[in-house]
C-alpha cells in the first residue's frame, strides 16, 4: 500500500540531472565497485546480476499484458516525491536550498520501472534521487505484489526481489557514506551534490515514516526506514576519525620533538577543515542540521580517542608535558578551536572532557613519576659543576654585597620555579605535587651535597676552601629564605637539615684551623720561641688563613663564628702559657713578658680590624704578660686583681699556674692570691665568664 508522502503523478517526466562528465571523472565510480567500501554487497550484484536481469524481463513482460488486460494502471505507473509541508519550511532557511525545495514542489521525481542493474548505473553516477525514486518504485511494486498474495506459490521470487531492494539502498547508503567522508578530502565543496544529499534524506523520511510496524515475513528491511540522517551523522563521525588519523606524525626515533611537531599539524589541518566546514559546508545544509555542532563533536571525540592511544605509549617527561600543556592550554585556545575566524560557528561550550578523568589522571601521574628523575638530575648536574667547575679548578667564590656567593642557591631556586611555573599552567593541583616533590628530593639533595664537600675538603688542604664554606652556609640560608618567599612553604624539615650540614661543615672548619694553628701554639714558651725565632705574626697571619673569610659569612652566623676563633686562640694561647715548665730567670721573663703582649697585640688587632665584637677578650694575655714580666710584688698584686676583675671565671688553680710561671715560690704565690683573688659575686653573669672555665689546670710542680 502506497502511504501517505508517495502520489501517482502520470503527468511527471522530470529525474534528477547527472553530474557533469568533469565531476564525474573526480570520483563518482560506483560503491558497489569499489574494493574499499562494502565489497560483499558488490561480490552479491557480481553474482547474481545476470540471472536478475533474465528473470526481471521475462516477468516484467508478462505483468505488462496482465496490466492491458486489467485497468492499465501498472503501464502508466509514476511515482511522486515531495516534500511534507513542515520540512519545506525548513529547507528554505539553508543558503542554496530553496531553490532545491522549489524545484520538488514544482517538478516531482518520477519512480521507473527500471532494472537492478539500471538503478545500480545511476547510483554508480551518483544521480541517487532518480536512483531512490526507482528503488521505492521497486520496493511499493514488491509491497503491493506481496499483499496480493503473488508470491504465494514462489516465495523464494520475493525474497530475492526484498534483497535487491535492500541491497540498492544499502549501496545508496555506501555512497552517503562516501560522499561526506569525502567532503573534506576534496580542495573545494561540492555543492550540489551536498544539497543534493539533504534532499535524497528528506525524501528518505517522507517516503519511510518511523510508524514502528515491521514488514512481512522475510521481509523484516521491507518498507521500513533507512535512518539515512543517522547514517550522515556516523559518517560525518568516520570522516573526522580518518582525517585525525591522517595527520602526519614521525617516529620518536627520527626526531625527538615528534608529539609537539604531530600536535602543530594537528591544530593546523583540522583548523583548516573547520574553517572550511564553516563557510563552504554549512551553507549546504538546512539550519536545523546543525552541521558546525557535528563536525566540532566529531573531530572532539577523534581527537580525544586520539589523544587516549597517545597517552598509553611510553612517554617521556618532555613528550608527558606537551601532550599535558596541549590539552590544557592549546585545544580550545585561540591556536585552535578557540580561533577568532571559526567563530561563532564553531563553539566549545557544550564539549565533554577531552581526555577522562582517569586518563587524565594517569598522565599527570605519570608526569610526576618522570620529573622525579628529571629534578633528581638536575641537582645531580648541579652538584657536579660545583666539584668539576670550581672545587677541582680551584676558582674563588664571588663576592656579592660584601658575600661569599655561589650559584647554588639560584639555580636551585630556578629549577623549582621553573617546574612550577610550567605544571601551574597546567592545573593547580600539578603545580602543588611538583613543588612536594622539588622539595622531597631537595631533602635528599642536601645531605649529598654535604657528603661531596666533606669528601673533597677532607682529602686535600684547598685554600678556597673557607670561601666555599662560607659561601655554601650564605647559599643555603638564602635557599631556606627563598623557598618561604616565593614558593611559601614550610621549610621546618630542611631547617634542621641545613642545621646539621652548617655543624659538620664548622667542624671541619674548626678542624682545619687547629690543625694550622696548633703547631704554633706549641711552640710558645719554647727557646726558639722566646729567641724570636718565629715571627711574631706567624700565628695570626695562621689564624687569618681561615678567620679573614667571616667576614664574609651572613650575620649573624659570621659574627658568632668569628668570635669562637677568637675566644679559641686566646683559651688555646693561655693554656700552653701556663703549662709548666723550666723556671726562668729575670731576663727571660721580661722577653716572654714582651712577647706575649706583642702577640696579644696582633691576635687582637687582627681579628677586631676583621670583625669580631669579643673585644673582652683582649686584657686576658696582656694581664698574664704583665705579671710575668713585673719585678714588683706590689703591682702584681694589682695585675692578679685586674684579672680576677675582668674574668670572674678564673679560679685559685688558674691564678697560682700563673704566679708560678713568674717565678714565685709556693708561700709567695700563696700569698699573693689572698690579697690579689676575690671570689665574684656572679661567676657566670659576665661575658668573659666562659674563658678559664674552659681552660685545664695544670699540675704544679714542687720545683716552682
Amino acid at each position: 500500500m502506497m502511504n501517505r508522502h508517495m502520489e501517482l503523478d502520470p503527468k511527471s517526466v522530470t529525474s534528477e540531472p547527472t553530474n557533469s562528465p568533469g565531476k564525474e571523472k573526480r570520483g563518482v565510480a560506483s560503491e558497489l565497485s569499489s574494493p574499499s567500501l562494502h565489497s560483499m554487497d558488490s561480490g552479491f550484484f557480481e553474482r547474481g546480476i545476470k540471472t536478475m536481469l533474465s528473470i526481471r524481463k521475462s516477468k516484467r513482460s508478462l505483468n505488462k499484458e496482465k496490466e492491458k488486460e486489467g485497468t492499465g494502471t501498472w503501464k502508466g505507473k509514476r511515482l511522486s516525491l515531495r516534500f511534507p509541508k513542515s520540512y519545506e519550511n525548513k529547507t528554505t532557511n539553508c543558503n542554496g536550498l530553496q531553490e532545491v525545495s522549489e524545484k520538488i514542489e514544482a517538478e516531482p521525481i518520477q519512480g521507473k520501472p527500471l532494472s537492478v542493474m539500471e538503478i545500480n548505473e545511476l547510483i554508480q553516477k551518483r544521480q541517487l534521487l532518480e536512483a531512490f525514486a526507482s528503488i521505492k518504485y521497486l520496493e511499493d511494486e514488491t509491497i503491493t505484489e506481496r499483499d496480493a498474495e503473488k508470491y504465494k506459490d514462489n516465495p523464494q521470487e520475493f525474497v530475492r526481489k526484498s534483497k535487491d531492494v535492500d541491497l540498492l539502498y544499502n549501496s545508496i547508503t555506501n555512497v552517503i557514506q562516501a560522499i561526506v567522508v569525502g567532503t573534506l578530502e576534496h580542495p573545494t565543496v561540492e555543492d550540489t551534490m551536498l544539497t543534493s544529499l539533504v534532499t535524497l534524506i528528506a525524501y528518505e523520511e517522507a517516503a519511510h515514516p518511523n510508524t514502528g510496524s515491521a514488514g512481512g515475513p522475510g521481509s523484516d528491511s521491507l518498507g521500513m526506514p533507512r535512518k539515512w540522517k543517522e547514517v550522515w551523522r556516523e559518517a560525518i563521525n568516520e570522516s573526522a576519525r580518518k582525517r585525525v588519523l591522517r595527520v602526519p606524525m614521525a617516529l620518536k626515533e627520527e626526531d625527538s620533538s615528534w608529539l609537539n611537531l604531530h600536535l602543530g599539524f594537528l591544530q593546523k589541518h583540522l583548523s583548516e577543515d573547520l574553517l572550511k566546514i564553516k563557510l563552504s559546508v554549512q551553507k549546504c545544509y538546512p539550519e536545523e542540521y546543525q552541521v558546525c555542532d557535528l563536525y566540532v563533536e566529531a573531530f572532539h571525540k577523534a581527537i580525544a580517542s586520539h589523544l587516549q592511544d597517545l597517552s598509553q605509549r611510553p612517554l617521556e617527561f618532555n613528550e608527558l608535558y606537551t601532550l599535558l600543556n596541549w590539552v590544557a592550554n592549546t585545544y580550545c585556545s585561540e591556536l585552535f578551536l578557540g580561533n577568532p575566524d571559526l567563530k561563532p560557528e564553531i563553539k566549545t561550550e557544550n564539549l565533554s572532557l577531552l581526555l577522562t578523568p582517569a586518563v587524565w589522571d594517569k598522565l599527570k601521574n605519570d608526569y610526576i613519576t618522570s620529573a622525579k628523575g628529571k629534578i633528581k638530575s638536575y641537582f645531580g648536574n648541579i652538584l657536579r659543576l660545583e666539584v668539576t667547575e670550581k672545587w677541582e679548578k680551584e676558582v674563588h667564590p664571588e663576592v656579592k654585597e660584601n658575600l661569599y656567593q655561589s650559584s647554588l642557591s639560584l639555580d636551585i631556586q630556578t629549577i623549582i620555579g621553573e617546574h612550577m611555573k610550567i605544571s601551574r599552567a597546567i592545573s593547580r593541583s600539578l603545580e602543588t605535587k611538583m613543588l612536594e616533590l622539588c622539595l622531597a628530593e631537595l631533602r635528599e639533595f642536601i645531605p649529598r651535597f654535604e657528603e661531596e664537600f666533606v669528601v673533597w675538603s677532607t682529602a686535600q688542604d684547598s685554600p678556597i676552601f673557607a670561601p666555599y664554606f662560607v659561601a655554601y652556609i650564605n647559599n643555603f640560608h638564602d635557599l631556606l629564605s627563598g623557598l618561604e618567599a616565593m614558593f611559601k612553604v614550610n621549610t621546618e624539615e630542611l631547617q634542621k637539615i641545613v642545621a646539621a650540614l652548617t655543624r659538620n661543615f664548622t667542624s671541619i672548619f674548626s678542624n682545619k684551623l687547629r690543625k694550622k694553628a696548633q703547631p704554633l701554639l706549641k711552640k710558645i714558651l719554647t727557646k726558639d720561641w722566646i729567641l724570636l725565632m718565629e715571627r711574631p705574626d706567624s700565628l695570626a697571619s695562621a689564624v687569618s688563613q681561615f678567620s679573614k673569610h667571616l667576614q664574609h659569612m651572613r650575620e649573624p652566623m659570621g659574627q658568632e663564628l668569628l668570635r669562637d676563633v677568637h675566644k679559641y686562640v686566646v683559651r688555646e694561647y693561655i693554656t700552653l702559657v701556663i703549662k709548666p715548665r723550666w723556671k726562668m730567670n729575670r731576663e727571660t721573663r721580661q722577653q716572654v713578658s714582651n712577647k706575649m703582649n706583642q702577640e696579644a697585640r696582633i691576635i687582637h688587632n687582627m681579628l677586631i680590624d676583621q670583625g669580631s665584637d669579643a673585644d673582652w677578650l683582649v686584657p686576658a694575655m696582656h694581664h698574664i704578660a704583665n705579671i710575668i714580666g713585673e719585678k714588683k710584688k706590689d703591682k702584681i698584686k694589682e695585675y692578679v686583681k685586674e684579672l680576677c676583675q675582668d674574668y670572674p671565671d678564673i679560679r685559685k688553680e688558674h691564678v697560682l699556674a700563673i704566679l708560678a710561671l713568674r717565678g714565685l715560690g709556693r708561700t709567695r704565690r700563696a700569698a699573693i692570691f689572698r690579697q690579689g683573688y676575690h671570689v665574684p659575686e656572679s661567676p657566670d653573669g659576665g661575658e668573659g665568664s666562659t674563658l678559664f672555665a674552659e681552660i685545664d689546670v695544670p699540675v704544679i710542680t714542687s720545683c716552682f
